[in-house]
């Protein structure tokens, strides 16, 4: 393994840069078999500052080979968020021979003779699966001197209008513009003023139609927008989405302006947006998201780098207690770093009992199905012989998931790093479903099939070496109990 990826807290299967500064996802797009992420990047240093594309390729979403910066800040700013796609029809006119890719990104600076931020829409094209990049000489393509926050670009095309679609992040709203060519756009409509959460600036939207209940005939759009620190609340950065309809113009909440969905219930999951041109015959959506937090992600106990990306995800919608939700789930590929399986079954544990494992690994995939008989919490705790621990617990009597890090190892960085993370979660057939990855410094947790996700960062000062399955104030049948080693990806 090169050295590189050995350092303390270095993650094994998630996506990482060779080194310094990295946070949003950007430009994920899919082009001649290959996964596109590009990233916000400073690649001078560990802490946010100019930022600049970086970029990696995957065959298999798993196993990432990293290229030269794509796009730096040039005589409009800075290079911020946005996406790419594929312009399969030649609609801008760079693509004579055969399509290529276009990436749509903010140009950042500030307005002449003032500290005023200036946000703009800016475009560059690839006729080399995106290796290199060309910028389009008559940058940039959108701006409104009215909007001082006005970025992420987030673009797609239309079938029903034949348009391309920009949703932008502008303020606290999302508005919405088309294009015949990704060049000259006109503006449609904004949503959002008053529906979902304003605890912070709106940020990286993305907008996509799913199949409901895996029925083709009925779908919905999803609009997610992520939403920035409020140093007045707990939770930091976080990512909320919105159901609804989409009819190329305008975007239709089907519900209530005070209902919020959250994606995810842990606190280092922001920024996600999803891979756009992934072939219909695949028929995801796959998402992945920067796995950090604003409130404290320039102070991570990391030298070489900092910052990692979540797993990619599967996106899909169900229809539950609550209406049509999101549910999300790993991509089918981490198949490609499974090892070792070690399965248990039936196991009864009685009150106030636990049963202990040695970890086979310490990087796992953990599956569990356990069912609820009188217990009043109950679940599974990961820990060291330093008294370092991460409790994934289950209080029946509150109906409530938590993922408690409060001593889960390094916090000092941070006040707000130690936290219990909670969401409400009804059982099934009273029964609680988990799959657990853990990481050299990160746990994803998804309930009942995703239907609840936690994505939780943790810095054990040793790793951690036995998983402890728990019934407290009651007893609980844990009816599948499955360790699963897992592999670096950077072998």
């Amino acid at each position: 393994m090169p050295v590189a990826y050995t350092e303390k807290f270095r993650p094994q299967f998630h996506f990482s840069p060779e080194a310094n500064w990295m946070n949003d996802p950007n430009g994920m797009v899919y082009f001649n078999g290959e996964y596109h992420l590009f990233y916000q990047y400073h690649p001078c240093d560990t802490i946010w500052g100019p930022m600049h594309w970086g970029h990696a390729v995957s065959k298999d979403l798993i196993h990432w080979e990293h290229y030269p910066v794509a796009l730096s800040p040039d005589e409009n700013g800075m290079i911020f968020s946005g996406s790419a796609v594929v312009d399969w029809n030649n609609t801008t006119g760079f693509f004579p021979d055969e399509p290529g890719l276009v990436a749509i990104y903010t140009s950042a600076d500030t307005y002449p003779d003032s500290d005023r931020p200036r946000q703009r829409q800016s475009i560059a094209y690839s006729r080399d699966n995106g290796r290199t990049w060309v910028k389009y000489e008559g940058n940039p393509v959108l701006s409104d001197v009215d909007r001082t926050d006005y970025r992420d670009p987030k673009v797609f095309f239309h079938e029903e209008t034949g348009k391309w679609v920009m949703v932008l992040a502008t303020g606290q709203s999302v508005t919405i513009y088309t294009s015949p060519n990704l060049i000259d756009w006109a503006f449609e409509s904004e949503f959002g003023s008053k529906a979902g959460s304003h605890e912070g600036v709106w940020e990286c939207p993305d907008l996509f139609k799913l199949s409901v209940d895996g029925n083709a005939g009925k779908q919905k759009w999803v609009l997610l927008v992520s939403i920035g620190d409020n140093p007045e609340l707990e939770e930091g950065s976080r990512t909320q989405y919105f159901i609804g309809e989409f009819d190329g113009s305008v975007f239709v909440n089907d519900n209530s302006d005070d209902t919020v969905h959250w994606l995810d219930y842990g606190r280092d999951n922001y920024a996600g947006v999803s891979w756009s041109d992934i072939p219909d015959h695949d028929g995801r959506r796959i998402y992945i998201g920067w796995m950090s937090n604003w409130r404290y992600a320039n102070q991570l106990p990391t030298k070489e780098w900092r910052s990692a990306m979540t797993l990619p995800r599967e996106l899909s919608l169900y229809t539950g207690v609550n209406g049509v939700q999101l549910s999300q789930k790993p991509a089918a590929e981490i198949k490609e770093f499974r090892k070792k399986e070690h399965t248990y079954s039936e196991m009864t544990l009685l009150s106030n009992t636990e049963k202990v494992f040695t970890m086979p690994s310490p990087l796992l995939e953990v599956t569990a199905e356990i069912e609820k008989k009188d217990a009043g919490v109950f679940g599974i705790c990961i820990q060291n012989a330093n008294q370092e621990k991460t409790a994934i617990l289950y209080n029946a009597g509150k109906g409530m998931l938590s993922v408690d890090r409060t001593n889960a190892g390094e916090s000092s960085f941070s006040e707000s790093f130690p936290s219990i993370q909670t969401a409400i979660l009804e059982l099934e057939n009273n029964r609680l479903k988990l799959q657990i990855l853990i990481d050299a410094s990160s746990i994803e947790v998804f309930a009942n099939g995703g239907k609840t996700a936690f994505t939780s960062l943790l810095f054990p000062n040793h790793p951690y070496e036995e998983i402890v399955l728990f019934s407290n104030e009651g007893s609980t049948a844990v009816k599948s109990f499955k360790l699963t080693e897992l592999d670096s990806i950077w072998k």
